[in-house]
């Protein structure tokens, strides 16, 4: 794959809105091909990973992935009612990590079409693969996408507080320092990380509540 996909870096998980995923029905929008590769393969990327598999495997999976969503997304059509993007994805995720290990243990390979699998109904029966694992994964995705989501809100924030608030905010939260220690490492004071604590958890909270509702 081009993309170092165990490197974090720096790229931002955008929303999916209904608009990004009617844009993915032309194969030809790459700058929408990449909002949503972007979005999407660190929590693919992650969720293989604690599902047991090496790294060169879980890029595999990732690949994978990405080549049957861009087969099946010309004629997917939202329909909220019918269940979220979220849970549709979380489905093809478990059944491509299904495949491949699935293949691995029969010595295959790891077919790079998923739409040449299992002939002309493929698309639908890999999405209904059964998994005995199914709930485990289900539960992994859960917890890794919130993760993500968590941190696309922090990561957003650099863009709207300076780099010293952010640090305050992360020291003071995410690792659970008391504030006055805090203050004593960061050489501020006391009032300042108070400030910053609040400052930066309100436009935090304010900016996870807006990705749930974007992106559920």
């Amino acid at each position: 794959m081009n993309h170092d996909l165990a490197d974090p870096g720096t790229d931002s998980l955008l929303p999916t809105r209904q608009s990004l995923l009617s844009r993915l029905r032309d194969w030809q929008d790459q700058e929408g091909w990449r909002q949503f590769f972007d979005t999407y393969w660190r929590l693919i990327y992650n969720v293989a990973r604690k599902a047991g598999l090496s790294d060169i495997e879980a890029q595999e999976v990732v690949q994978n992935t990405f080549v049957y969503l861009s087969r099946r997304m010309p004629k997917f059509c939202y329909d909220r009612q019918r269940g979220s993007f979220k849970s549709w994805l979380r489905v093809v995720t478990r059944s491509r990590i299904n495949v491949y290990c699935r293949t691995q243990k029969a010595g295959q390979d790891f077919i790079r079409d998923p739409l040449l699998e299992e002939g002309n109904d493929a698309a639908q029966a890999v999405e209904e693969l059964p998994d005995p694992a199914g709930d485990a994964l289900d539960e992994l995705w859960q917890r890794e996408w919130e993760e993500n989501l968590v941190s696309t809100a922090f990561r957003r924030l650099r863009a709207k507080v300076s780099a010293q608030q952010l640090l305050i905010f992360r020291m003071a939260t995410f690792n659970e320092l008391p504030l006055g220690q805090v203050a004593r490492k960061l050489r501020v004071s006391l009032p300042q990380v108070y400030l910053a604590r609040h400052r930066v958890g309100k436009l935090f909270k304010d900016e996870v509540r807006r990705l749930r509702k974007e992106m559920e």
